[in-house]
């Protein structure tokens, strides 16, 4: 019942508007156990609601509330190597990115309880993944981004991470290659600072 609810929710939008997201977001954080509907419908990867429930997903998780993931975590970063389309891989980059930069807060404590090594190491696996297969550009900045944090607490990462940039990731896109410049002199700073 509540999932062909979202699902009317979801068809009824022409396009990723903000003013589209933000409604219907606003209506499943209304009513929080639609949540669960939007990440089931985000990893039925094989139709093109999909899309917009990653968009939905994306919009709540990082213009609202990150902490409504965190009981779902478990199955957002299993699945997320399933994902088929462009356009619903970068929404689920980008909560990604959210998720990491959020670990490495010091005040953020609570991600501590919920994102376990399972997890990231899952988000890692679907990261690498991501780089070395083709990808839009804002999927792969967003990654790198992700895998940077993640990479403080498993140096193995950083390494993949580096020799990925500059032996693949930097003859791509002009964004791809300043983000991963960007990266790779943050590598640098830390190498310098150990």
């Amino acid at each position: 019942m509540k999932s062909s609810y979202v699902l009317s929710l979801l068809s009824k939008m022409n396009n990723a508007s903000i003013e589209n997201r933000q409604r219907i977001a606003i209506e499943i954080m209304a009513d929080t156990s639609l949540f669960k509907d939007i990440i089931d419908i985000t990893f039925t990867v094989n139709e093109k609601i999909s899309i917009k429930a990653a968009w939905i997903l994306e919009w709540i998780c990082t213009h609202h509330n990150l902490l409504m993931i965190y009981p779902f975590l478990t199955e957002f970063t299993q699945k997320l190597k399933t994902l088929q389309f462009d356009s619903a891989i970068r929404p689920c980059a980008k909560i990604c990115e959210h998720l990491a930069i959020a670990y490495q807060q010091k005040d953020s404590k609570e991600i501590h309880t919920f994102l376990t090594k399972v997890h990231i190491n899952n988000i890692i696996s679907a990261g690498f993944e991501w780089l070395i297969t083709p990808q839009k550009t804002a999927v792969k900045a967003y990654t790198m981004t992700s895998l940077y944090h993640f990479g403080k607490n498993q140096k193995w990462v950083h390494t993949e991470l580096k020799h990925l940039i500059s032996s693949k990731i930097i003859h791509e896109s002009k964004g791809c290659k300043a983000r991963g410049k960007q990266i790779l002199m943050q590598l640098h700073k830390n190498e310098i600072t150990e």
